[in-house]
């Protein structure tokens, strides 16, 4: 379904964020016969509703808003309206047609896009993308999750895009280049289980893209990709990691030597791999990488990592204090720690508890020694599922404040603070930069 197949057709554009004003611009200027914006929710997403935007299309709140979705041709809705709201199984149940800005957007741009979603480094990898192909005199178009909506992007010969699970669920079209960086389970409570939110992160490739490019490290995403063709960054025959002319790790493309690991600034394995697919996409849009890989190199070295990833603070204790307030998972807090590996460590867990299973990451510090910090609602359960590791000293504190003043004690001369929280921030925090924004603070006072 594309923009202009609205015209003269009722039209409800569910939810009032900024991808839900974007939504209304683009839909009134096709001429629908009937055009209305609904909001249910009170989120904070919500933005105030008046101007040309209440002129276009008039606000519905509360419990009227489902009569006036019912009663439409078409609901598009924003990115935020999990697939099992209420409403939405109802409106599926009676066959209503459901799409969304991306989806609108993408039938008539897919041609021109690179879209790159995955459980854990989407935002990276996209970033790197649209900055390796500026570098080579590749002009784009960065958006979507990341930033502006595609709606209200520009008209352009190329886009990168950052899509969340939510906006690959409705797609139709598949971009050009079709990118996954990684796949585990994710915003279960959006998407109604495992199966289905791989389903709908999936979508993505349902849609006969040019070329598919994977992290071909990942074992979920090789088995659920079995046997379908696709570039797998990190194997020996295209991107990938080795032992480089001098005895260091360097990245390569084939068994063509590119540069050294060392011009990568971004810390973790996983940004090896993250930097292995954007250097694979690079190939599939016929960018010969291993005749520019002096331009690539000094693009890669100035590449600036993003806020709340991996993000280090200075303190003058000598500890290093690092933000990754945006690893929601318990697999993101994984690729957390192993980035500092060999160093002694302290973590800090917890946050919006939405049952997610914590087995995988007690696995994986099985044999780890470092101090684990749970702050609510999440983090008791977090340590009460780490409890009996013998190298695992873990603590239960009463907020964020709390568990940096105890993170300053225990870290020994030389160690790692991280907050990486296996969880969502809401629920005690308005949202990720409000728990990074108290991290920060705390780190500051508790350095007095």
């Amino acid at each position: 379904m594309r923009l202009s197949d609205l015209r003269g057709r009722k039209v409800a554009v569910w939810g009032t964020g900024r991808e839900g004003r974007a939504a209304v611009i683009a839909i009134a200027a096709h001429g629908p016969a009937d055009l209305v914006a609904v909001d249910d929710s009170g989120s904070f997403l919500s933005l105030p509703w008046d101007g040309p935007l209440a002129e276009a299309a008039p606000l519905v709140t509360g419990e009227a808003g489902f009569d006036r979705l019912a009663a439409a041709d078409v609901v598009v809705r924003s990115p935020g309206v999990p697939n099992t709201h209420p409403w939405m199984v109802e409106l599926r149940s009676r066959g209503m047609p459901v799409t969304q800005g991306t989806a609108l957007w993408m039938a008539d741009h897919a041609a021109r896009t690179v879209g790159v979603t995955g459980s854990k480094g989407k935002s990276t990898t996209s970033s790197l993308i649209s900055h390796l192909l500026a570098a080579v005199d590749r002009p784009n178009v960065f958006g979507g999750n990341i930033g502006v909506p595609t709606l209200d992007l520009p008209e352009a010969e190329l886009y990168v895009l950052e899509l969340s699970s939510y906006q690959c669920s409705d797609l139709t079209d598949s971009p050009r280049v079709a990118v996954v960086t990684a796949l585990f389970p994710e915003h279960l409570d959006a998407h109604g289980g495992e199966r289905e939110y791989y389903r709908d992160k999936l979508n993505l490739l349902a849609h006969h893209p040019q070329t598919i490019v994977v992290n071909g490290a990942d074992p979920r995403l090789a088995a659920e990709l079995g046997d379908r063709p696709a570039v797998r960054a990190g194997t020996p025959d295209t991107t990938h990691v080795a032992s480089g002319p001098d005895g260091t790790p360097w990245f390569y493309d084939g068994d063509q030597p590119l540069f050294p690991r060392a011009v990568l600034p971004l810390v973790g394995r996983h940004n090896e791999g993250n930097l292995c697919v954007a250097l694979a996409v690079l190939d599939a849009l016929g960018v010969d990488v291993a005749a520019r890989r002096d331009t690539l190199a000094v693009a890669v070295a100035e590449f600036q990592g993003l806020a709340h990833r991996l993000t280090e603070i200075a303190d003058p204790s000598g500890l290093t204090f690092v933000d990754d307030t945006l690893a929601t998972s318990p697999y993101a807090a994984m690729h957390a720690i192993d980035a500092y590996d060999g160093r002694p460590l302290t973590v800090i867990v917890g946050g919006t508890d939405r049952g997610l299973d914590y087995a995988p990451l007690r696995e994986h510090l099985a044999e780890r020694e470092l101090t684990v910090i749970g702050i609510p609602d999440s983090g008791p359960r977090i340590v009460a599922a780490l409890d009996g590791l013998p190298k695992v000293r873990c603590e239960a504190v009463e907020d964020l404040v709390e568990a940096v003043r105890l993170a300053r004690q225990v870290t020994p001369a030389g160690g790692v603070v991280l907050l990486s929280p296996a969880a969502p921030s809401y629920g005690r925090f308005r949202n990720f930069e409000h728990r990074s924004e108290v991290f920060a603070e705390a780190v500051r006072d508790s350095a007095g």
